[in-house]
């Protein structure tokens, strides 16, 4: 069994697969219901793999305060064990794959914080539906498993600050953060195709079109092209263009000059300016008015902006990250669109699915709402029926 689990140490995995494939040794090794490995994060607890759980228990995120089981476990050094009639309750009700939905009966519960670089990092917790499997030679062989866990996060840590230090050397982008806000959940074909896709486009300088419906999440996605780009330490300024009254929307953008226009009492900058260095995030492009465009296309092919109102050309170095949940090339062919602010946008055109097209992943993000509302409605557990 060990030696299973160090050869998965120094294979190359991506990190999901390498701490997946130890969550399912771990059980297989223990012959119990389910074993889960969670990171600690701003007291939360995210689960990084799951064996034995619902779909849904990865979306969820354990907020310590309100579990005193994950409490306990990682208020102490070693394995911590709880009786099986023990009163506390459990996380994990109604999330064991062959529960689903039911409470769970009487059962083994143990776990073990887990200690990185003199760090608290998060906890592996094991649960078994059978009565006395959590014995005191099982409690001593999870505490020799425990080091090759936290050995594996180790090199699991030290990959990502490899990537980091190539990036910052301009060698290649770096992968996204585990617990960066915003989190974008998904295991699917669909995502893993789309988050590679974004890594690719995130490390060039030419402007990126998110497309998709709305609700896809595109202003997601445009933070995760900005924090995996060259560019992540300047200024994310975000745009709504739908958003923009016609008669300021060029004010907006680009600035004014004091005077420009009947209550322009003072110069003022444009949120080019604002996003000196960074990225500028122009949601719901499709909506600008076409002087407007005419204005941006200039921007984009020479990297310069004039105020309203000002005579002075201005130099900018922004990065332009624009979204839309409309069909462009209609708008092209109507005339509501420029052809060749079009072509300057779309060289790198993303795609994002729908959810329908993302099969599982619904099951993550219910498993997220689920978590988030049994705490603000002080329910002991919340979670999808079978049926559903």
């Amino acid at each position: 069994m060990e030696l299973l689990l160090l050869a998965d140490l120094v294979a190359e995995l991506p990190q999901a697969v390498r701490l997946q494939r130890l969550v399912a040794s771990l059980r297989a090794h223990f012959r119990c219901g389910a074993v889960a490995l969670l990171q600690l994060e701003q007291g939360q607890l995210r689960p990084l793999a799951v064996d034995g759980l619902v779909q849904d228990a990865l979306g969820r995120r354990f907020v310590v305060a309100e579990h005193p089981r994950l409490a306990a476990i990682l208020a102490r050094r070693g394995v911590t064990s709880f009786h099986h009639e023990s009163d506390l309750p459990d996380p994990y009700d109604g999330l064991i794959d062959t529960h689903a939905g039911e409470p769970l009966p009487v059962h083994d519960c143990m776990g073990v914080s887990l200690q990185v670089e003199g760090q608290t990092w998060g906890v592996l917790t094991l649960d078994a539906l059978q009565v006395g499997t959590f014995d005191a030679p099982a409690r001593e062989a999870l505490a020799r498993h425990a080091l090759i866990v936290e050995a594996a996060v180790r090199i699991t840590r030290m990959e990502a600050e490899i990537r980091a230090l190539r990036l910052s050397r301009g060698d290649a982008p770096v992968r996204g953060a585990e617990h960066e806000e915003g989190e974008i959940l998904g295991h699917s074909e669909a995502i893993t195709r789309l988050l590679h896709e974004i890594e690719v486009v995130a490390d060039s300088e030419l402007p990126v079109l998110l497309l998709g419906e709305t609700g896809v999440g595109k202003e997601l996605f445009a933070h995760r092209v900005h924090r995996l780009s060259r560019r992540r330490d300047r200024p994310l300024v975000h745009v709504n263009c739908a958003a923009l009254p016609e008669s300021l929307a060029e004010s907006e953008l680009f600035g004014h000059a004091r005077g420009a226009f009947s209550g322009a009492l003072s110069e003022r900058p444009g949120r080019f300016d604002a996003a000196k260095g960074g990225t500028l995030f122009l949601d719901e492009v499709g909506e600008l008015p076409l002087a407007v465009q005419a204005k941006l296309l200039r921007t984009l092919q020479n990297g310069e902006i004039q105020r309203l109102g000002d005579d002075r050309v201005r130099r900018v170095d922004v990065r332009v990250v624009a979204a839309t949940n409309r069909n462009l090339r209609e708008r092209v062919s109507t005339g509501a669109f420029r052809a060749d602010l079009y072509h300057r946008l779309s060289v790198y055109p993303v795609p994002i699915p729908p959810l329908r097209e993302r099969g599982d992943d619904v099951l993550l993000l219910a498993g997220r709402f689920l978590e988030r509302n049994r705490a603000r409605l002080g329910l002991r557990s919340l979670r999808l029926s079978p049926r559903a």
